[in-house]
């Protein structure tokens, strides 16, 4: 279920991320979903779901980091 907006993410992601890091999130959901829509495209047993929120968080993580506050910052 691709994301249409920043509005659409998981509460787990809006309440955490700043707004530019929420839209690394959605675009590389959308683009991780879109890629692993074929079930051999996949890593191990996860659904297509699980691995575009890997994705999505391997992206924020190359831009930004959780802080010492528990607050993700720009790298």
């Amino acid at each position: 279920m691709p994301y249409h907006s920043t509005n659409d993410l998981p509460d787990n992601v809006k309440h955490v991320l700043p707004e530019h890091a929420q839209a690394i999130y959605k675009e590389a959901f959308n683009s991780a979903w879109q890629q692993y829509r074929d079930p051999d495209e996949r890593r191990g047993d996860d659904s297509r779901e699980e691995t575009a929120h890997k994705v999505a968080w391997a992206a924020v993580k190359q831009s930004y980091r959780k802080g010492d506050d528990e607050r993700w910052h720009k790298k």
